[in-house]
């Protein structure tokens, strides 16, 4: 098993600091993509630093899940993306770990959530019989998302919340330096969606790691990010605190007034709740 990575507090802006985590920054650098002749994103500029959870919103068919998938490797781009440690220098193809919006599954299938953690981490084929030492293995990974009990079910049987938390898992073995989340919670119920978010925040505390989540639930945003970032008309139109970004013209325009009102008094009742404690 991978040990647990040390926590980082250092600054990247400063080079001089010592830090043990392999990938500190991740930075994207006039990012471009265009996809058949048509352009999708231009000159992207974004600094993640390791330890936050950037959250990344828009409408339909701004590009925020194809940035996920150049960020992946999976599709080309221009400009530069760069990982980055302490010092500010190159670092390896760091760990990235990937959930994505949702797996298409044969709901008859006998394949259990066992099986498919087997199968990623088996070199050779797999025959649906293992050690002792794969199921503890397969236990303590799904035990980081809550989902050890589901170890024997089988995936087609599972709900929306539980697969995700057993992706979620999956995407965490071996632990990576870089998390990335597209709409991992899409059609899951209200209790699970909220359920999916506190787990990632105490991944998050548990581990050094830099979280990118596409998501249109704008509460939950609200709640739980660190940044905020627009994506809008081909391009990267504002990014900041939950704050700075749900009250910028441009998001209240997109998302509507109503949204934003409530998001504000949200979170004046959070500020008036916390004076009281």
């Amino acid at each position: 098993m991978n040990m647990i990575q040390p926590k980082c507090t250092h600054s990247c802006q400063d080079p001089g600091t010592s830090c043990k985590c392999g990938l500190c920054c991740t930075k994207i650098t006039n990012f471009g993509i265009s996809r058949g002749g048509t352009e999708i994103l231009r000159n992207v500029n974004l600094h993640i630093h390791c330890g936050d959870l950037t959250a990344i919103i828009g409408p339909n068919g701004a590009g925020k899940s194809t940035l996920l998938k150049a960020i992946l490797g999976e599709i080309s781009h221009t400009g530069e993306l760069q990982f980055l440690d302490a010092k500010n220098e190159g670092t390896t193809r760091p760990i990235i770990g990937y959930v994505p919006q949702k797996l298409e599954l044969d709901s008859s299938s006998p394949t259990s959530v066992l099986d498919l953690f087997a199968a990623a981490q088996a070199k050779m084929p797999v025959w649906f019989t293992y050690t002792k030492r794969v199921r503890e293995r397969v236990r303590e990974s799904l035990a980081r998302t809550q989902a050890e009990h589901l170890i024997n079910n089988r995936l087609g049987g599972l709900s929306g919340g539980e697969l995700q938390r057993v992706l979620l898992a999956l995407a965490l073995d071996p632990i990576p330096h870089l998390l990335l989340l597209d709409e991992p919670v899409s059609g899951i119920d209200q209790r699970g969606l909220e359920l999916f978010y506190k787990t990632v925040s105490l991944l998050r505390e548990n581990y050094d790691l830099s979280i990118i989540l596409v998501s249109h639930d704008l509460n939950l945003v609200a709640e739980y990010a660190d940044r905020v970032v627009f994506v809008n008309n081909k391009t990267i139109e504002c990014v900041g605190t939950p704050q700075e970004v749900f009250s910028n013209e441009k998001v209240i325009q997109t998302f509507g007034l109503d949204w934003a009102k409530r998001y504000q008094r949200d979170e004046k009742d959070r500020v008036d709740n916390a004076h009281l404690v």
